[in-house]
C-alpha cells in the first residue's frame, strides 16, 4: 500500500504486514564524450530506446560501482573504446523519467575500438559532421553542445541542467 511513513513526507510503498518501506528512485545514466583529435566517439544504437540514432556511450550505473568506474565500463562495452577519464562534464536532470545523466570528459587512448552487442557503429566525428538531426537524447544534444561551445572558448566547466 502506498501511504507516507512515519518521519517522511513522501507517499512510499510500506509492506503492511512488516512494514518494510520500498523506496522508488531515480536511475542513474553514466557515460563519456570520448574526444581523440578534437573529434567525438559516437555509437549509433543497436537497441530500443532510438534505435539506429546516434548517442555518446552511456548506460545505467550499476550496484558497487563508483560512477567513474560505470562511465569507463558503459564506454568500454558500447564501444570497444579503452578511455582516460577526466572530470564530470554535465549532470542533466531528467525527473519525467526518473532519471539523471552524468557524462564525463575522456580521451579515446587507442584507435581499436568497435560496436558493442547494443551498438550498430562507433564512429569519430568531428563537429561540422555531428548529425544534429539524429541524435537519440536530448541529454545527448545537450551535453555535445555544451562540449563544443567549452571547446571553442578553450575552457571546459562543469554543466548542471534541468529537463523539465
Amino acid at each position: 500500500m502506498r501511504r507516507v511513513p512515519p518521519g517522511d513526507s513522501l507517499q512510499r510503498w510500506v509492506c503492511d504486514q512488516c512494514g518494510e518501506i520500498h523506496y522508488q528512485n531515480p536511475k542513474l545514466i553514466v557515460g563519456t564524450v570520448p574526444e581523440y583529435e578534437d573529434k567525438i566517439l559516437l555509437c549509433r544504437r543497436a537497441i530500443e530506446p532510438r534505435y539506429g540514432y546516434w548517442t555518446l556511450p552511456a548506460g545505467f550505473m550499476e550496484n558497487d560501482e563508483t560512477t567513474a568506474q560505470a562511465a569507463l565500463r558503459e564506454t568500454l562495452e558500447e564501444s570497444g573504446a579503452r578511455v582516460e577519464l577526466g572530470e564530470p562534464f554535465t549532470m542533466i536532470s531528467v525527473p519525467r523519467v526518473n532519471q539523471v545523466h552524468l557524462y564525463y570528459r575522456a580521451r579515446v587512448r587507442e584507435l581499436d575500438f568497435k560496436p558493442g552487442e547494443e551498438t550498430l557503429e562507433v564512429a569519430l566525428v568531428e563537429e561540422s559532421r555531428i548529425p544534429w538531426e539524429e541524435i537519440a537524447f536530448r541529454t545527448v544534444g545537450l551535453t555535445l553542445k555544451r562540449w563544443f561551445a567549452d571547446r571553442a572558448k578553450a575552457s571546459f566547466g562543469f554543466h548542471a541542467e534541468d529537463l523539465l
